[in-house]
């Protein structure tokens, strides 16, 4: 099996970060998407939406979204849980993983594909959304502060995907200058923390 994958981008890196979370080795093969080799007929035959990562299983077979790829791996391999173990945790942190994708991950990358027009060859620009989108995200970081004065990790007392989407969306905020400050002393911790993982590397 292999992965389609874009090292310079957000959303297949949290794919990475889980399977290194994980132990598991990967083939990975790279699509240059500022090019759009991700929307050639080749790739679009594999993910109609012409979106990356995208696993091939050996049959085949293709599963894209990054979710959906860590959702395949984590019933292969449940070890170490970064869905959760329990009924109770398992509704934490697809609750805290939800609530970072939609509030936070997805609000950086509107307001990168709408302030920059890196995009500008396959898509319309809309400055003002992506403002607005950066003022969102902004936001956001106030709810995880607060979450963050509760708990060690962002779903609970353990590591989890959710901390991964988090810890991608911050990384990836800078090229919107988007950065933690003094008034973010928990996620200035916490992000510390995802650092120095070892699988943050990947």
């Amino acid at each position: 099996m292999k992965i389609y994958d874009t090292k310079t981008a957000p959303t297949p890196r949290r794919v990475r970060i889980f399977l290194a979370e994980k132990g598991i080795e990967m083939e990975y093969v790279q699509v240059d998407i500022e090019k759009g080799e991700n929307l050639s007929k080749h790739m679009r035959a594999k993910n109609p939406i012409g979106k990356v990562p995208i696993l091939e299983l050996d049959d085949g077979t293709c599963i894209s979204e990054s979710d959906a790829i860590c959702t395949y791996f984590e019933a292969l391999q449940p070890a170490p849980y970064l869905f959760g173990e329990t009924a109770l945790e398992k509704g934490q942190v697809m609750m805290w993983q939800r609530q970072v994708e939609f509030c936070l991950f997805m609000q950086i990358g509107m307001c990168f594909q709408h302030s920059t027009g890196y995009f500008k060859d396959r898509m319309t620009p809309v400055p003002e959304y992506g403002k607005e989108a950066g003022i969102n995200a902004v936001k956001f970081l106030k709810v995880l502060e607060r979450r963050l004065e509760q708990s060690e990790y962002i779903a609970g007392d353990k590591y989890s995907i959710a901390d991964i989407t988090a810890f991608c969306s911050i990384d990836f905020a800078r090229v919107v200058d988007i950065k933690l400050g003094d008034e973010h002393p928990q996620l200035t911790r916490w992000y510390q923390q995802m650092r120095n993982r070892p699988s943050a590397k990947a």
